[in-house]
C-alpha cells in the first residue's frame, strides 16, 4: 500500500487548484486521482465566443498565492500572450482560453494522474488512514492510503422529472449541446427548457441559426423575469470568504431560506448575453419568411409526452394565472442546470459521515465533513457545500481561497494567508447594549 497525506478524488479546476497549491507546501504528499485520460471542460457549451464570467484572478492559485508559477498571468506569459492579453483590455478570459490554461496546469502537476478510476474508500481504525482503491486505466489494481481525502468530483447534469420521460431523440441537456448540433439543426422547432447563463447561450446559438434560415425556436422558463446576474459591486460582496463565513454560522432553516433567495448570484444570466440576445431579436425584424420565436418566462413544465406524429408535447402552466397549456416541439433542450452526484465508492464508508436535518453532509467551516466519532481522518468537500457555506461555493473566484484553507487545516498551520478582511460590508448584527 502506498501512503500519502492527502488523496484528492477528481481533477476539475478546484482539485487541480489544490494541488498546484500544494506544491508550495513543503513536507505534503498529495495525491489527485481523475477517471477521465484527459482534462476537459464544459465542452458541449464550448462556443466559439463563449467568455468567462469571472475575472482572469479568479484562476487556480493567485488570491491567495500571487506569485505562484501556475498563475494565469505566468500561462499567458509562457505562451508569449501577455501582452496581446494586455492590449486587449479585457480581463475575462475566453472559456476555451481557460480550459487551455486548466490542461496547461495539469501538465506541469506530476502529483495528478489521469485515468485513474477510485472504486472504494474504506477507514481502517488500526493504522488510522483512509485505504482508496483504484484501477488504472491500464487495469492495474491499486491501493493507496491517506489520513485525508478531498472530494471534487463535480456536479452532474439534472434532467427533472417532468423531462425525464422523453426519449433521447427528443430531448438533450445543455452540457451536451454542441455534441448533438446536428439534431438540433435537423429540428423543425427547438425549445429550451430553463435560463440562467447556458440556456441564454444555447438561446443565442439558436438564434443566429433562426436567422440564417434554420429551426423555429421558443424559450421557456420559471423564473419571474429573463433575469441578469447581480453583478453590482456590494452584491458581489455576497460571494466573498466573510459572507462565506458568515453564512456557516447561520442555523440551517435560514442558510435554506437565503439559498432560494439568491438565486440571481448565481443562476442569473451575463448583461452582454442578454444584450446580444435581444440584438438577434431586433435583427430578425429586417428579415421575412423566417421560422418563430417565442419567448415566455413565469411557465412551468408539469410534464412531457410524446404525440403520435413523433413530437414532444410539453404540458405547461402560466405561473402568473394558472392557466395550463400544451407547447409542441421537436427537440427540447435542458438548460435545468447540475446537481452534487452521490460518490458510489464512499459506500464503505457512509454510514460514518454525519448528516443534517435534510441529509445532507454536516460540513465544518474548513469544508470538512463531520464524521463519526473515533474517526481520526479527514474527508474534505469542494462544491459540494452551497447548504452549509452558501452560493458561492461553486464560484471558481473561491476555490483558491477554499483550497488554501483546507491546506492549512491539513497541515495545522497557517501555509497561506487568507484574507481577513474581503468585505466591506458588515454582516453580523452588532452587540447588543447593555441595559443600564
Amino acid at each position: 500500500m502506498t501512503g500519502h497525506d492527502v488523496i484528492a478524488i477528481g481533477c476539475g479546476p478546484f482539485n487541480l487548484g489544490l494541488a498546484a497549491l500544494a506544491r508550495a507546501v513543503d513536507g505534503l504528499d498529495l495525491l489527485v486521482l481523475e477517471e477521465q485520460p484527459e482534462l476537459t471542460w464544459h465542452r458541449g457549451m464550448m462556443f466559439a465566443d463563449a467568455s468567462m464570467q469571472v475575472n482572469f484572478l479568479a484562476d487556480l492559485v493567485t488570491l491567495v498565492a500571487p506569485g505562484h508559477p501556475l498563475s494565469f498571468l505566468h500561462y499567458l506569459h509562457d505562451m508569449d500572450r501577455l501582452y496581446t492579453f494586455t492590449v486587449r483590455e479585457n480581463f475575462f478570459p475566453s472559456r476555451r482560453e481557460y480550459e487551455d490554461y486548466l490542461r496547461w496546469a495539469a501538465a506541469r502537476l506530476p502529483s495528478v494522474r489521469f485515468s485513474h478510476r477510485v472504486e472504494e474508500v474504506h477507514w481502517e481504525p488500526g493504522p488510522e488512514h483512509f485505504a482508496v482503491h483504484a484501477v488504472r486505466g491500464d487495469g492495474t489494481r491499486l491501493r493507496l492510503a491517506a489520513r485525508a481525502l478531498v472530494l471534487g468530483i463535480g456536479t452532474a447534469p439534472h434532467v427533472p422529472q417532468a423531462l425525464a420521460g422523453l426519449p433521447r431523440e427528443r430531448l438533450l441537456h445543455t452540457s451536451e449541446y454542441l455534441y448533438r448540433a446536428a439534431d438540433v439543426q435537423g429540428a423543425g422547432k427547438v425549445t429550451v427548457v430553463g435560463s440562467g447563463q447556458s440556456g441564454a447561450e444555447v438561446m443565442v446559438d439558436l438564434l443566429g441559426r433562426n436567422t440564417e434560415g434554420g429551426p423555429a425556436a421558443a424559450w421557456l422558463t420559471r423564473t419571474p423575469s429573463f433575469a441578469p446576474l447581480d453583478y453590482t459591486k456590494l452584491v458581489l460582496e455576497m460571494t466573498t470568504p466573510a459572507y462565506m463565513q458568515y453564512f456557516h454560522t447561520l442555523p440551517e432553516h435560514v442558510r435554506d431560506r437565503l439559498a432560494g433567495e439568491q438565486w440571481q448570484l448565481y443562476k442569473g444570466i451575463s448583461t452582454d448575453t442578454l444584450d446580444q440576445i435581444h440584438e438577434l431579436l431586433y435583427r430578425r425584424q429586417l428579415q421575412h419568411g423566417l421560422a418563430d420565436v417565442e419567448l415566455r418566462f413565469g411557465i412551468t413544465v408539469e410534464a412531457a409526452a410524446v404525440d403520435g406524429a413523433g413530437r414532444a408535447v410539453l404540458t405547461c402552466r402560466h405561473r402568473d394565472t394558472g392557466a395550463v397549456f400544451d407547447h409542441t416541439t421537436d427537440l427540447v433542450v435542458a438548460a435545468t442546470g447540475y446537481r452534487n452526484r452521490p460518490p458510489g465508492f464512499l459506500a464503505p464508508v457512509d454510514h460514518l459521515l454525519l448528516r443534517d436535518g435534510r441529509g445532507r453532509h454536516r460540513v465544518r467551516p474548513d469544508h470538512s465533513v463531520e464524521l463519526a466519532e473515533g474517526v481520526t481522518g479527514r474527508i474534505f468537500v469542494s462544491n459540494a457545500e452551497v447548504h452549509s457555506h452558501g452560493v458561492s461555493a461553486p464560484n471558481l473566484d473561491i476555490g483558491a481561497v477554499r483550497n488554501a484553507t483546507i491546506l492549512n487545516a491539513v497541515t495545522g498551520r497557517e501555509a497561506f494567508r487568507l484574507p481577513k478582511r474581503s468585505a466591506f460590508t458588515t454582516f453580523t448584527a452588532p452587540a447588543r447594549t447593555p441595559d443600564p
